[in-house]
């Protein structure tokens, strides 16, 4: 659905590359992930992708079109949800949808319905100049599923959320994609991007560094540990052993053979772990 072929960016038109040398396959249907800290290159990839920057060097498909060669026909399969949100404020939430309903030259969604969908049906008539930053994030949201797209691209899409709306937005994402939408997410929250992506890109300096699956990349990268809690010589101790240590796996064998065990869990390395590890960078 979306190929990505030796993508290069400059913003000063000289080999200082903001994205350099990126390639990957999204296929339909799929919630690919997108993450990296701040000045990735994660928005700028975006941006060249719904065209809001021109390719410079490199090849881009979408639904099998050369974004060299977009019309209209490419757009009107495409939504947008940016970080920031770029709403008409003087127009009310129900206003912004009905207004860019009508740059599409497909059915579109109803308004009300999709306010409803993230909470603002209570807001609808609201000026978006009086929403909050919480509120013009959902609206924004609300706005990228106007023209029901196929390939949905989102940009932090629960930033500054608070949890119950975060809940809400994944599960909408999470249908969204059961109904065959691609979804491009562009994060650097590794817990949305291990909940919802079947794989993810690391990117660092404008440079991937990993593609696979969140799972994959755990079991290659991450180191399964056991922490357990137990009691010997009527002292409340307590440890962390490698489940793949030769050593470590006979002390834990003692421990359990020997002591009174008070509590014994399993635990991985989260994602951003391995982020940490195979990128070197940490997100901020």
């Amino acid at each position: 659905m979306i190929s990505v072929k030796a993508l290069y960016h400059s913003y000063t038109k000289d080999e200082s590359y903001a994205v350099k040398n990126v390639s990957f396959d999204i296929q339909k249907g799929e919630i690919f992930g997108f993450l990296g800290p701040s000045g990735a290159g994660k928005s700028t990839t975006q941006k060249i992708l719904i065209g809001l920057i021109s390719l410079q060097k490199g090849q881009v498909a979408i639904d099998g079109m050369d974004i060299k060669k977009t019309n209209r026909a490419l757009f009107d399969k495409i939504g947008v949800s940016f970080e920031r949100a770029n709403v008409y404020k003087k127009l009310t939430g129900v206003e912004n949808l009905k207004f860019f309903s009508e740059m599409f030259g497909v059915p579109t969604e109803n308004p009300l319905k999709l306010l409803k969908m993230v909470g603002l049906e209570d807001a609808a008539n609201k000026k978006a100049g009086d929403y909050s930053k919480g509120m013009l994030q959902r609206l924004v949201f609300a706005r990228s599923m106007i023209s029901n797209p196929k390939i949905w691209f989102l940009d932090e899409p629960t930033s500054g959320l608070d949890p119950n709306t975060t809940s809400i937005i994944k599960g909408i994402i999470k249908e969204r994609q059961e109904q065959g939408t691609t979804i491009f997410l562009t994060t650097h929250n590794m817990h949305i991007a291990e909940v919802l992506c079947d794989r993810v890109a690391f990117i660092t300096n404008g440079e991937i560094s990993a593609i696979d699956s969140p799972r994959n990349l755990k079991l290659k990268y991450g180191e399964k540990l056991a922490s357990i809690e137990y009691i010997e010589n009527a002292i409340l101790k307590k440890a962390y052993l490698s489940l793949t240590d030769e050593g470590h796996k006979k002390k834990l064998n003692d421990i359990i053979s020997s002591c009174k065990v008070e509590t014994m869990h399993t635990q991985e390395a989260t994602l951003e772990e391995i982020f940490i590890k195979i990128t070197g960078k940490e997100l901020k």
